[in-house]
């Protein structure tokens, strides 16, 4: 589990006068809530006090770096032991699946998330009412992909802003010129945009009706087919970096969008151990995030053709350590590193696309190969590559020979580096936590830019 780097300081900011109270609700998910952490702590440097409202089984992340936090249930309460095995195995179920191109993952892995995104939208309207009013913030943000009317209702009935923030990819916000969410397309795959967008909603048509009858049952009017959530009227925050977003038909309001050059929070410091063998040779770090390390057989594999090469690897595994033996003496396995932490440190990134290791790279200027699986790991994988940031690779469909060539060129791809650190400058200097902070501190402010 995430540690904080250090203890937040009790000393006052020089505008605690204007203090408020600022609610940050993001999905049950390692990517949105860390990136909500960043945005926290920021927000807490301008003297606001930040409270996490949490899926139960996230409230110790939160604590953890020195957060107030209120459990929201999200699903039927379970202990926590046996939720963390219920998401387990949905993943690990989903494994042979893994391998079905984003067209044909509707039919099954898309599907089966989208009928429980529903099922925590139900639940949280039971918990999330009394929260609120026990909380009494005075903005709402909420990083998820669907919508709680509960929030609309609380900053409606108290003229209170909320914002909705946009952790995964930007098509999140939909764009006739931009590939569907989740699709994978490239950004001229016309054709390909209008298949996906057809078969997402013959096969999600009952689900979004089952939705739409719970937004009439609270008050709330229907979403059109394929619609789970809407952009505030207050402000939306894009994660996404500018460096690789699309050209819309429909430019976005600075008014009521804003875009951040990622969200990469301070985290404990790392050290790089030492190797077995080839300390002298590039780092790479491998990770297919949190859920995705049950793939073991992939990482296996992954590892053994790493341990033949000329560079050295950290590989994050997850709670599968158990199932390792043999490493290489140029691998070094654990079951989660301080990301942050640790690509600043490496030569290049292998990852499954997830936003936070897709952010992390280009903010830190490291080159990536993606091995994308699910959800918006296809869209990044596909954005990463068609703007010369990185490779995306096939997940299964490779052999030895062809991952070690990929991982070199990705080592010496001059132009890429190149393109890499101007990216990463730019990055850099805006530094997105900040930056959503000082608009969140606007909103309150009513001097939205």
């Amino acid at each position: 589990m995430p540690s904080p780097a250090k203890k937040k300081s009790n000393k006052p900011s020089s505008r605690s006068k204007s203090k408020k109270t600022i609610a940050l609700f993001p999905e049950a998910a390692f990517g949105p809530a860390l990136n909500s952490v960043g945005i926290g702590q920021a927000l807490e440097k301008l003297g606001h006090k930040v409270v996490f409202l949490s899926d139960p089984g996230f409230l110790d992340v939160y604590k953890g770096y020195g957060f107030e936090a209120h459990p929201v249930n999200l699903s039927e309460p379970l202990p926590p032991e046996e939720m963390a095995k219920f998401w387990v195995d949905f993943i690990n179920g989903h494994i042979p699946n893994f391998r079905k191109s984003p067209y044909d993952q509707i039919d099954n892995y898309v599907k089966g998330c989208w009928e429980m995104i529903v099922e925590t939208a139900k639940w949280a309207e039971k918990d999330l009412p009394g929260v609120l009013d026990k909380v009494k913030p005075d903005v709402v943000c909420v990083d998820n992909v669907i919508l709680f009317p509960a929030i609309k209702r609380y900053a409606e009935q108290n003229n209170k802003p909320w914002v909705r923030v946009i952790s995964c990819s930007e098509n999140e916000i939909e764009d006739p010129d931009i590939p569907p969410h989740l699709s994978g397309c490239g950004e001229k795959d016309k054709k390909g945009f209008a298949s996906y967008r057809k078969h997402f909603n013959t096969v999600i048509k009952p689900i979004h009706d089952n939705f739409n009858a719970f937004l009439k049952s609270v008050g709330e009017k229907k979403y059109p087919l394929g619609q789970f959530f809407e952009a505030s009227p207050h402000m939306n925050i894009l994660l996404y970096p500018s460096a690789v977003k699309f050209k819309r038909k429909h430019k976005l309001s600075p008014k009521q969008f804003q875009y951040l050059e990622g969200c990469v929070r301070r985290d404990a410091p790392y050290k790089v151990p030492t190797f077995k063998a080839n300390n002298d040779k590039p780092l790479l770090y491998v990770s297919y995030g949190s859920l995705g390390s049950g793939d073991t057989d992939l990482l296996q594999r992954v590892i053994r053709t790493i341990g033949k090469m000329p560079v050295r690897a950290l590989v994050n595994v997850g709670d599968y350590m158990d199932q390792y033996s043999d490493i290489p003496d140029n691998v070094i396995i654990d079951k989660w590193f301080p990301q942050p932490s640790v690509i600043p440190k490496v030569d290049g990134v292998i990852h499954h696309g997830g936003n936070n290791s897709f952010t992390e790279c280009l903010y830190f200027g490291k080159p990536a190969i993606i091995m994308p699986y699910v959800w918006d790991g296809h869209d990044n994988a596909t954005r990463i590559d068609e703007t010369g940031h990185g490779y995306k690779m096939e997940r299964y469909n490779w052999t030895e020979d062809e991952l070690a060539a990929k991982i070199m060129t990705m080592l010496t791809n001059k132009k890429m580096k190149a393109k890499l650190t101007k990216t990463s400058g730019s990055m850099r200097a805006k530094h997105g936590p900040t930056k959503a902070a000082k608009v969140i501190d606007g909103l309150l402010r009513r001097k939205i830019a």
